[in-house]
């Protein structure tokens, strides 16, 4: 394929978002967006990078402009979701593990005082372990142990996991941890399985402001959860919503009970940009 048929197809692919309302290209400085969120104590829409970039928490303008760069005090081992809760404090999932072999799994508290600070940012470490591993890494057809989604809820957060098992890589594994600095054990919920293909990977997770929905995001779709019991989040309604647009989404997060923020990665010159989808019954 030549360089000019390519860059048409690219450039077409870009231009239809499918289902996805375009709200922003995001800059050049999260062009690797691995979580988004918002923040009842903030008018401001809050993202991370993955890993290879710098510690920071970014906090954006409703049209994509960086309006805040926070210095947090923590390593940036693999950053993959953001979560807040109701007093606005932030939560960063340092939980991606693509080799199924880390050990020094976290959650990172940031206060929701720090978010008004200028320097360097203390956290809370907020540290776990999956109580069904036991090797590190496991044998392949026990590769359960990636994860990229998250929200709290409650005084819990919820932790859905990532398959790199082939032929089942739409299967998450839902677990529960106390909000709470230390060293926990996750305690096991659930499980829900998409499909079992690569684009069915579980990539971010949020729950509505009424905790009436639960969404899962994948590369093609977003999945929503109604009418569940307790915290089995899995134990109700489900629906998926396609997006009719194929890219490397990272992140989601509600605005509102009834529409959402996605954004993906930038590849190839095309994508990279923050969207709005409407969730509609």
């Amino acid at each position: 394929m030549n360089k000019f048929l390519l860059s048409f197809i690219l450039l077409s692919s870009s231009c239809n978002t499918g289902n996805l309302k375009v709200i922003a290209d995001l800059p050049k400085t999260l062009n690797e967006a691995s979580g988004i969120e918002t923040n009842h104590h903030s008018n401001l829409i809050w993202m991370i990078n993955d890993s290879g970039n710098a510690s920071k928490l970014f906090g954006l303008s409703s049209d994509g402009k960086i309006k805040k760069e926070l210095k947090i005090h923590a390593k940036n081992n693999d950053w993959e979701d953001l979560a807040s809760d109701k007093e606005g404090n932030m939560y960063i999932g340092d939980f991606g593990n693509n080799t199924n072999k880390r050990k020094n799994l976290a959650i990172l508290k940031v206060s929701a005082d720090s978010l008004n600070n200028k320097g360097k940012v203390d956290i809370e470490r907020i540290s776990f372990n999956y109580p069904n591993q036991n090797k590190f890494p496991p044998k392949k057809k026990y590769l359960y142990f990636d994860c990229e989604a998250f929200f709290h809820f409650n005084d819990s957060l919820y932790i859905f996991t990532k398959s790199r098992v082939k032929d089942d890589f739409g299967k998450t594994n839902l677990y529960s941890i106390p909000a709470k600095q230390g060293n926990h054990t996750a305690k096991y919920v659930s499980s829900f399985n998409s499909c079992s293909k690569l684009d069915c990977w579980i990539t971010s997770a949020d729950i509505s402001d009424d905790g009436k929905k639960v969404v899962l995001l994948n590369s093609k779709s977003v999945w929503v959860f109604t009418n569940f019991k307790g915290t089995n989040f899995f134990s109700g309604t489900t629906t998926e919503f396609p997006l009719n647009h194929n890219s490397q989404k990272e992140s989601v997060c509600f605005k509102n009970n009834n529409t959402l923020y996605i954004t993906d990665e930038k590849a190839h010159g095309v994508d990279g940009n923050m969207y709005e989808f409407k969730l509609n019954y």
